[in-house]
């Protein structure tokens, strides 16, 4: 179908890699609303985590924060911070995290520190870590999503806030990390996944109406094309109404 923005496409795209019946660790901003876009179209069993210790909120609206009372008045359980991760994080109970970035590079290690090499007199500081370093590290897989552009794809970022596969293969069994990593960049270009062998994130999907040129000009490395390059299907006229009610209702 036509008619929809190149966020949208973005948005759908991310809540279709939540899969019925999972539990997920969700961050405010795109994550939340295509988590909630999920939970509202093919997986209303999706159990939803917030960082304040709301398990099970089913917010009818997306929230403001993750201190929104909305998904306390929503949620199976409400419980404290540390056992958030210390319960469910830390020992593997969430399946999958969601995670934005500032930069993220060609092995998936994200940054939201600092923009520029010296930690102390940086061009930018970022409002950093929050959990996000926990979530990289211990979520069964992890899914990045932001939008695509030379400058926040890079070819290594300034600063590692959360660890992806660290500069190759074996870096995360180096570091303890007992998660799988980043297995998906969604982007509002198109889908990138790790090389097997290299864990190098390789194109692997273009968004309809989005050409190859326009990704390798939008990514700080040489870009690796997987031989099984798909386009990504389209939104359907469910996933625009539901995620448009979404935010008309926010």
């Amino acid at each position: 179908m036509t008619g929809y923005t190149a966020d949208e496409m973005m948005t759908v795209e991310a809540s279709r890699a939540l899969r019925e019946g999972t539990v997920c660790f969700v961050g405010i901003g795109l994550p939340s609303t295509a988590a909630n876009l999920a939970r509202r179209t093919h997986a209303p069993g999706l159990v939803l985590i917030y960082e304040s210790g709301t398990l099970g909120a089913k917010p009818d609206r997306l929230p403001l924060s993750i201190g929104d009372g909305i998904l306390a008045e929503t949620a199976d359980a409400v419980i404290g911070v540390p056992e958030v991760f210390n319960y469910w994080l830390q020992p593997g109970r969430v399946d999958v995290g969601f995670l934005g970035a500032a930069q993220v590079d060609k092995h998936g290690n994200i940054n939201t520190t600092v923009i520029g090499g010296d930690y102390r007199d940086p061009k930018v500081r970022l409002p950093g870590a929050g959990g996000a370093p926990e979530i990289a590290a211990s979520c069964k897989e992890v899914v990045v999503v932001l939008r695509q552009s030379r400058r926040a794809f890079v070819d290594r970022v300034d600063f590692v806030t959360s660890l992806g596969f660290g500069t190759g293969p074996g870096d995360r069994e180096r570091f303890g990390m007992t998660g799988a990593g980043p297995r998906r960049i969604i982007t509002d270009l198109g889908v990138l996944q790790p090389d097997p062998l290299t864990c190098e994130f390789v194109l692997t999907h273009l968004h309809p109406g989005v050409e190859l040129a326009q990704v390798r000009e939008n990514t700080g490395w040489e870009l690796t094309v997987s031989p099984d390059l798909t386009r990504t299907p389209e939104p359907t006229e469910r996933e625009l109404t539901v995620l448009r009610e979404l935010k008309a209702a926010s």
